[in-house]
């Protein structure tokens, strides 16, 4: 009885971790959209997702906690809730990010861009989908998903270090860009930053499954 109880604790604790990255999609979504379609009303759709997943967090928190005091899990049960605590302080830094990314609008509502945002968006596409990705491993306990988010990321590091070369060739031939031309750097540096969570959570995923530790220094 006490393990089916456990059982259908871990099955909730899964649907609240997938609720919790669901939330986090939609924040940078609309955070992008926000800033690339100038809807700059969705400021503050994302300010109250970021709050929702907030809340979520301190909810999930105390479900992982009750379920080890209550029910002393070990091995692979354990792992389970420990991944879980871990990814959710992911979660809620994705969620801060994208939350960052709205804010760069109090700077950029009313002007006319100096270019046309392309590569942005594109990048913001690949890191949505690290994110869901990661969200999946964990829900689907997808060991070979988990294992191709770190391939992943290098193609948004190098996204990310084509927009910076870019944006600073427009601010070097022009100073009155530089203002602007930071802004557009700062919000690829937060989806660089998004897709480094993506893979944390990759990383906890795959010692969740294998109970082994990632080396990030070596390629998966």
């Amino acid at each position: 009885m006490a393990r089916i109880v456990l059982s259908d604790e871990l099955a909730k604790l899964n649907e609240e971790v997938a609720e919790m990255g669901k939330l986090a999609r939609e924040a940078i979504e609309k955070a992008i959209r926000a800033i690339v379609n100038e809807e700059f009303a969705l400021k503050d759709e994302v300010k109250k997702l970021d709050d929702a997943i907030y809340h979520l967090d301190l909810k999930i928190e105390k479900h992982c906690i009750d379920l080890i005091a209550l029910h002393s899990p070990v091995a692979g049960d354990l792992r389970t809730i420990s991944t879980s605590l871990k990814m959710i302080t992911d979660l809620n830094r994705i969620g801060r990010y994208a939350r960052d990314i709205a804010e760069v609008i109090d700077f950029l509502e009313g002007q006319k861009y100096f270019k046309r945002l392309i590569s942005i968006p594109h990048m913001a596409t690949l890191v949505i989908r690290m994110v869901d990705d990661a969200v999946e491993s964990f829900i689907k306990r997808d060991l070979e998903k988990a294992r191709n988010l770190f391939l992943r990321d290098d193609e948004v590091d190098a996204l990310y270090e084509s927009i910076f070369r870019e944006v600073l060739t427009y601010m070097m031939e022009d100073p009155k860009k530089v203002p602007m031309g930071m802004r557009f750097i700062l919000i690829a540096r937060y989806l660089e930053r998004i897709a480094d969570h993506a893979c944390n959570i990759a990383e906890r995923v795959i010692y969740m499954i294998t109970g082994e530790r990632v080396d990030r220094s070596k390629k998966i």
